[in-house]
């Protein structure tokens, strides 16, 4: 890992420049962002909030290379990603990025370990078998690598699915409302392994409209009508942005937003 001085910023990894996104719906044109900009750099531990409607789900399609933007320039790792085709996106996905969903999205019929394992396949990546099983260990689920999703508990499956997203040792995971389907305790151990992965180096984004998940974050960023209404990293940059692990946001910062 890259060793950066307390003056120096981490290499950006997420760079959104004046994106918009448009959706025809019938006859109406939908401004889901509305010329929105971005730098998320390596390490950084970011949440990005906001109510329906606020264009929150739209900038994590685009940062995960699940759409692109009908305007603005998307760089993910300094390449502009988009104007590349779907077929060129989904070699980024499977490369550098690990998604981690609320919905957990496992092989019901497939066990713990050939479902993180499974993304591998596809990308005909070596030694997959031995990836899989590092990164179950990472999750402390090594013991439960040959039950299937309905021996396990809801806490479990989604140790499953971040063991799979770190299994393709991405750049980023980026999780949408991860502890949407478990309970507070739970969800509690499920943060608690995120917080441990940034500890790590690793960059993670979360989506979420849930205070007490934002909290675990260094970074929030909120959004409304397609733009960013608050960005805790803009008053004090450094704090959020370079890779000394500062303090979580406050409660006070986070319910002032």
């Amino acid at each position: 890992m890259v060793t950066h001085t307390a003056t120096q910023y981490p290499p950006p990894v997420i760079e959104l420049i004046d994106v918009h996104k448009v959706y025809r719906v019938g006859t109406e044109l939908v401004h889901a962002l509305r010329g929105t900009s971005l730098t998320i750099r390596e390490n950084e531990y970011v949440a990005i909030m906001g109510p329906s409607g606020s264009g929150k789900s739209t900038m994590m399609n685009i940062i995960g290379c699940l759409d692109v933007p009908t305007g603005g320039e998307y760089r993910l790792r300094g390449q502009d990603v988009s104007k590349l085709s779907q077929s060129k996106l989904a070699r980024i996905r499977g490369r550098q990025i690990g998604f981690v969903f609320q919905s957990f999205e496992l092989l019901p019929r497939t066990t713990a370990l050939k479902n993180v394992e499974l993304p591998l396949v596809y990308s005909r990546t070596p030694h997959r078998r031995q990836r899989a099983i590092e990164a179950l260990k990472r999750v402390t689920l090594v013991d439960r690598a040959h039950h299937h999703p309905n021996q396990l508990s809801g806490g479990e499956k989604q140790r499953v699915a971040i063991a799979r997203a770190l299994a393709q040792q991405p750049d980023i995971i980026l999780a949408d409302e991860p502890t949407g389907n478990l309970d507070s305790t739970t969800g509690e151990e499920i943060m608690n392994i995120m917080d441990g992965l940034h500890a790590e180096g690793q960059t993670i984004i979360i989506v979420t409209h849930e205070d007490h998940i934002a909290r675990h974050c260094r970074r929030i960023i909120r959004l409304m009508d397609g733009q960013i209404v608050l960005d805790t990293a803009d008053d004090k940059r450094s704090p959020a942005a370079r890779v000394s692990h500062p303090s979580k946001v406050p409660a006070q910062e986070l319910a002032a937003s």
